[in-house]
């Protein structure tokens, strides 16, 4: 009978042992988080009515004087560009899974996280300020979750008017004596307001923004988060429009929904989210990358 030499078994056992530590060393997928900081310049913002004295005040690049008791905004369509250029979607086509509205009210809905992400150096980061036109109805059927987030509720981020979402929400007051300021904006639709079926799609104000990242985040053994500044200095004193509040009734009044048209609303998209040409990263920069 044939005898193995116990030196043949002490070999596999090294060998196995090599192989477990090489697999419990291999990166793997882990969450990542976006987190969001609203802010005049660099200061972060504090939400108040018109009497309060805490409030951030702003001044704007004509000299406006504003400030804010609401601010929210829907983000969705994210995607994460790999160092070597490959993309990486995140739940793209479902609202439930791949988008949120953050809420300067509410801290909890600042830090997004982002699960299940592949491990691997990721150098940029794009997402939507708002919701692409594919996707833009009330569906409550489709995607419950985030139809009772942005819906009829404390929220608000929906059109009482069409089908669609709201994808900024800002109220707020400006000049001394605190005229009201109340800015959404959403992609709209035209027709008979009292016949959906007329309905065909009017401006598109959804907006994709492209971020670079100052490091790589590094996805595996570490759940890195990505601190994205909103500065909303930028709604008034834009990269791209200028923008002086005014209260009448004209077609080049703006400071409220019920009055601005919508030329005058998309020099707010345009502000906030970037005109898509020259300026595609609109009010939105990374602070830094904590891996």
């Amino acid at each position: 009978m044939k005898i193995l030499n116990p030196y043949f078994f002490l070999g596999l056992f090294f060998i196995s042992f090599i192989s477990c530590s090489k697999d419990s060393d291999s990166p793997v997928a882990n969450q990542l988080t976006l987190s969001f900081n609203n802010t005049f310049k660099d200061e972060t913002i504090i939400l108040g009515d018109a009497s309060s004295s805490l409030a951030s005040v702003n001044t704007s690049a004509k000299g406006q004087e504003h400030r804010f008791s609401e601010v929210k905004y829907v983000i969705s369509n994210i995607r994460l560009i790999k160092a070597d250029g490959g993309e990486i979607p995140y739940h793209i086509n479902d609202l439930d899974k791949g988008a949120t509205v953050i809420n300067q009210a509410k801290p909890q809905t600042l830090d997004y996280v982002m699960t299940n992400i592949p491990a691997g150096e990721y150098k940029q980061i794009k997402f939507g300020l708002g919701v692409k036109q594919g996707l833009n109805t009330l569906d409550e059927v489709k995607f419950p979750g985030f139809y009772a987030e942005a819906g009829a509720n404390d929220t608000k981020m929906m059109w009482e008017w069409g089908t669609g979402y709201r994808f900024t929400k800002i109220e707020g007051f400006y000049e001394i004596d605190n005229k009201e300021l109340s800015i959404h904006t959403g992609s709209t639709l035209d027709g008979n307001r009292n016949d959906p079926s007329s309905y065909v799609p009017g401006v598109d104000a959804y907006r994709d923004v492209v971020l670079t990242l100052p490091q790589h985040a590094m996805v595996g053994k570490i759940a890195p988060k990505i601190m994205i500044k909103a500065d909303f200095d930028k709604l008034l004193s834009g990269k791209v429009h200028t923008i002086t509040l005014s209260s009448g009734r004209g077609d080049a009044d703006n400071a409220t929904p019920n009055v601005h048209t919508a030329v005058e609303m998309m020099k707010f998209v345009d502000n906030l989210g970037g005109n898509g040409e020259n300026d595609i990263s609109g009010m939105f920069s990374i602070e830094a990358v904590n891996n």
